[in-house]
């Protein structure tokens, strides 16, 4: 029981990570007036400047990362809990 608390925890934080950073670049696209490929991606992971361009990325890159990291554990822990079948 404990372990299916800790892969939930583990889980729903990382997706709140991660869809907060999606829903915060999401609103703050329409604001940009440059970028370069994906607009979202843009704004969350950013790209090298070139001369005095301003900068327009939120650089959320490594939270971003750090939020699906949370998730992938949390679906692991809960994935060897409802499959193992030693109890």
């Amino acid at each position: 029981m404990k372990k299916t608390i800790i892969g939930s925890v583990f889980m729903l934080s990382g997706v709140i990570i991660t869809i907060s950073i999606i829903i915060a670049g999401a609103s703050y696209a329409s604001s940009i007036t440059s970028w370069s490929g994906s607009k979202l991606w843009y704004i969350i992971f950013g790209a090298q400047r070139y001369g005095n361009e301003a900068v327009q990325s939120l650089y959320l890159g490594v939270p971003f990362i750090i939020g699906i990291i949370l998730s992938i554990i949390g679906l692991v822990i809960l994935y060897k809990e409802y499959y193992n079948k030693e109890d």
